[in-house]
């Protein structure tokens, strides 16, 4: 059994697909970021940094493994069941090249492009056109790189879409519209239609309308 601590946030959605696609048992708990639940002690003591996702497997044998960040749960999840992971040695090195990529770049900046449009207390437009053009440009980058492919490693499935997946879901906080970029956009059409990926977002917006709701 694993327990996945998560909220409706990009980062928490690659989790929840990953557990859903490979069919492990786990239990779905709310940490709602908007009411400041990160920081309550129980939770930092599960992860100090005060983020989700968080994922406590039970299946080792001496002790519960907690794990944070969203690509390296992921990582552990693929190696410990052998599934969206290549074993091939190229193919194995451009997908951890797509994750250092999606941790060192895309997420940054579309969380900050995200947070300078639609957070900030007052517009700052430097910052808005360095985040969004940082945004835009590597969202094309990735629109390229799917010419002529169904995947990011080509014909199958892998984490390094999962990982992207995340930030693409919230694209429009971002200020991105996947209309511009019509690869991407197929691309996320044929992931957003599998049955694994349907099930996460109904999960993950159900436990965010829940909190939501008077007396939830």
């Amino acid at each position: 059994m694993i327990d996945l601590y998560a909220f409706a946030t990009p980062n928490s959605i690659k989790v929840l697909i990953m557990l859903e696609e490979l069919g492990l048992d786990y239990q779905l708990h709310s940490v709602n970021i908007r009411q400041g639940q990160q920081k309550l002690p129980s939770f930092l003591q599960l992860n100090p940094n005060a983020k989700v996702p968080v994922i406590v497997d039970h299946d080792n044998v001496d002790t519960a493994l907690v794990l944070t960040e969203s690509a390296a749960i992921l990582l552990y999840l693929a190696e410990k069941t052998g599934l969206l992971l290549p074993t091939d040695p190229a193919l194995r090195a451009r997908l951890f090249e797509h994750l250092f990529l999606h941790a060192s770049g895309l997420s940054p900046a579309f969380g900050q492009s995200g947070y300078f449009l639609r957070l900030a207390p007052a517009p700052i437009e430097h910052a808005i056109q360095r985040f969004s053009g940082e945004a835009h440009r590597l969202t094309g980058l990735l629109d390229q790189g799917l010419a002529g492919k169904e995947f990011m490693l080509g014909s199958e499935l892998s984490i390094a879409d999962i990982a992207h997946f995340g930030w693409f879901w919230r694209s429009e906080f971002a200020g991105i519209s996947l209309k511009d970029f019509s690869n991407l956009e197929l691309w996320y059409n044929r992931l957003s239609e599998r049955p694994a990926v349907i099930r996460a977002i109904e999960k993950i917006n159900s436990i965010a309308a829940s909190q939501e709701r008077p007396n939830a």
